[in-house]
């Protein structure tokens, strides 16, 4: 299978990095379908994965103050990329988001579903939701939404590097994704070509202070840092406006056989390792 990834921030490297020779990441930027078809006609996938996309630096506040180019980044170029793909019957997996959910979900266990309707309100969980809206609408398509993604490599995005920074943190309870079963179940998809859209969040939830306790424990015991509410997220300015907190079920990857591990298997495994990485990268 020869994959084609569009992107080259820190999922799109994580993927190149582990699928290796199957897969191309020319890093090109994509601002209309005649930009993707070429990149199609050029390299011959047999399938593509939209890694690109825009969340702001130092973090989605970004994206209030930049409408314009999260719209462009989230929105029109996946759709752009989906058209071409179409045009040459090659299928797309679109790297969505569950940000697109606040709060609980009408369910009695209050977990939203992959048909649900989001509820977004910043700007770059609206803009991730209409690209959702867009590409659920068309064939040969899939949409794997990741929810804080967390990894044993280091990295601006990786959960475990923003939430060692903080001095402050609010303690709320996710799902979350594990990078690692994520390029698993990514590649799985890709490999089925499957359509519709996919929860790829590990099964259970996770607190921020479960995820603290285990980098104390696993990293550094001197770490400390002071746990406050989500109103005082917004209220002391540490944020522009509050961030989506949700539990997400995967009830479309389980249809078509694709299991993740536990979320707490799966963060431990992954704090040992981050632990092993970060000492390895301290000798050097």
């Amino acid at each position: 299978m020869k994959i084609l990834i569009l992107g080259k921030g820190y999922i799109a490297n994580r993927c190149k990095e582990v699928w290796g020779e199957e897969a191309i990441m020319p890093g090109a930027k994509i601002y209309s379908k005649e930009d993707m078809l070429k990149l199609l006609d050029e390299y011959q996938p047999d399938v593509v994965f939209n890694a690109a996309g825009v969340t702001g630096k130092p973090n989605v506040d970004w994206c209030e103050d930049h409408p314009v180019e999260t719209l462009e980044g989230n929105v029109l170029m996946p759709i752009a990329a989906a058209l071409a793909c179409q045009e040459r019957g090659i299928y797309l997996l679109h790297l969505g988001s569950g940000c697109i959910f606040y709060g609980d979900s009408p369910h009695p266990d209050k977990k939203w579903r992959e048909n649900d309707f989001g509820n977004p309100s910043a700007t770059y969980s609206r803009a991730k939701w209409a690209a959702d809206l867009a590409l659920s609408l068309l064939p040969n398509v899939g949409i794997a939404r990741i929810r804080m993604p967390i990894d044993y490599i280091r990295g601006e995005r990786n959960l475990i590097d923003k939430l060692a920074k903080y001095p402050k943190i609010i303690d709320v309870e996710n799902s979350v994704t594990v990078v690692e079963d994520m390029i698993y179940v990514t590649h799985q998809l890709l490999e089925k070509k499957a359509e519709g859209i996919f929860h790829v969040t590990n099964p259970g939830t996770l607190r921020h202070k479960e995820t603290m306790d285990l980098y104390k424990e696993l990293v550094d015991q001197s770490h400390t840092n002071e746990w406050i509410s989500e109103d005082d997220l917004v209220n002391l300015g540490l944020a522009t406006k509050k961030r989506s907190n949700n539990f997400l079920h995967s009830e479309n990857l389980e249809k078509i056989g694709i299991h993740m591990r536990d979320v707490h298997e799966a963060i431990r495994d992954t704090m040992e390792k981050y632990a092993k990485e970060l000492k390895t990268m301290n000798k050097e």
